[in-house]
């Protein structure tokens, strides 16, 4: 204990000495905390709408108010042919093509129904289908309006109808930000430990202290232990911090077991330092060590459920997410944050992330090449 609490003194001197870095460690995970969210939205709104009438008529006006009306869409223009519309889209000033034929409203009062023709652009697939959902629903919303003002009132109802009441569990108001940002604290804290620890030990070898440590009597496991928990600490304050920015800006308190998250992130921290002490320990420089965390960090945050769901992804992509510690975090993250879940509902996650510290750790442990 004493060979680490002098090894502990040194790390914290060295942090502390560099002002520049401490800042970056604690303002630079809540600044991203305070923008990320308010940028990374999940809804699709401002879709351009080009529109060929053909029609003029009342109803058709009313089609296209109904459509302007709702918030989704931005009425870029209307155009005489399809052609002249389609232009619009070739030039990315339109994503949505809707063209109303001559005698639509005819069409409809006489015969009950009238094909409209959308031409949707498809180079942002996401973008494409959700605006295509969402006109798609605007119009047999305006259709149902129009066979209600159609149909004579009776006395009695003549046709049975299903009513579906819906309920939203966990986030109501269906708030996309109650959803993001466990998921962004999760990755800042990923990437503070891991890019802190897989620069540590390389920059002792760039400085040339490593062989002065080396000739020491330290043990291998003392060393490591004097690298993790500084950074251990500093990874607890950050997620701390994380913590205060969702509640004061977001208004996002954590509904289940405030300790269980704590526990879990704590063993968690122990996972992601270990595989950025393990990275060091192959690197020389912290040039090759920021390239490698860079690769692995990309991989763990496009495969670790933050944007796209797991259970989207092909059967290979689900195995290699199960060697994904992120995807953990971020799921006990959604977890105890939104649903209230605790202790009993993430042990699974947490015997998981427990096996990620004991191996990562101990290799880097056992990788580490010190002189006897």
């Amino acid at each position: 204990m004493r060979t680490i609490k002098f090894l502990l003194q040194k790390e914290f001197r060295q942090i502390f000495r560099n002002r520049a870095i401490l800042m970056l460690i604690l303002v630079m995970p809540v600044m991203q905390l305070i923008i990320l969210p308010l940028a990374a939205d999940y809804e699709i709104k401002n879709i351009n709408l080009s529109v060929v009438d053909h029609d003029h008529s009342p109803y058709s006006r009313q089609l296209i108010s109904k459509v302007t009306a709702s918030g989704y869409f931005r009425l870029e223009g209307y155009h005489a042919s399809l052609k002249a519309a389609y232009g619009f889209i070739e030039q990315d000033q339109a994503d949505l093509v809707l063209e109303i034929p001559q005698g639509f409203e005819r069409n409809l009062i006489r015969e009950g129904e009238q094909p409209l023709f959308i031409a949707i652009n498809a180079i942002n697939g996401a973008k494409a289908g959700l605006g295509g959902a969402y006109l798609a629903d605007i119009i047999r919303d305006y259709n149902q309006d129009i066979r209600v003002a159609q149909v004579e009132p009776t006395r009695f109802g003549t046709s049975p109808s299903i009513e579906v009441v819906t309920s939203n569990r966990f986030n109501p108001l269906l708030n996309y930000q109650f959803f993001m940002v466990p998921g962004i604290l999760a990755i800042l804290l990923t990437m503070v430990g891991g890019f802190l620890s897989a620069l540590n030990i390389v920059k002792e070898k760039e400085v040339g202290t490593i062989e002065q440590i080396n000739v020491t009597p330290i043990k291998k496991h003392h060393f490591i232990l004097g690298k993790l928990i500084p950074f251990w600490i500093l990874g607890n304050v950050v997620f701390t911090l994380g913590l205060l920015v969702s509640w004061i800006i977001y208004g996002i308190f954590p509904q289940g077991n405030i300790l269980a998250m704590y526990g879990f992130v704590w063993v968690y921290l122990l996972a992601v330092l270990g595989f950025g002490l393990l990275i060091s320990t192959y690197t020389d420089t912290q040039q090759q060590a920021m390239f490698i965390m860079f690769f692995f960090m990309m991989v763990f945050i496009l495969m670790g459920g933050l944007f796209t769901s797991i259970d989207s992804m092909p059967g290979w992509a689900q195995v290699l997410s199960a060697l994904n510690p992120v995807s953990y975090l971020v799921e006990v993250m959604r977890m105890i944050i939104l649903k209230g879940s605790g202790w009993a509902a993430i042990l699974p996650h947490l015997g998981a992330i427990l096996g990620f510290a004991v191996v990562l750790n101990g290799w880097a442990i056992w990788n580490y090449r010190k002189i006897r």
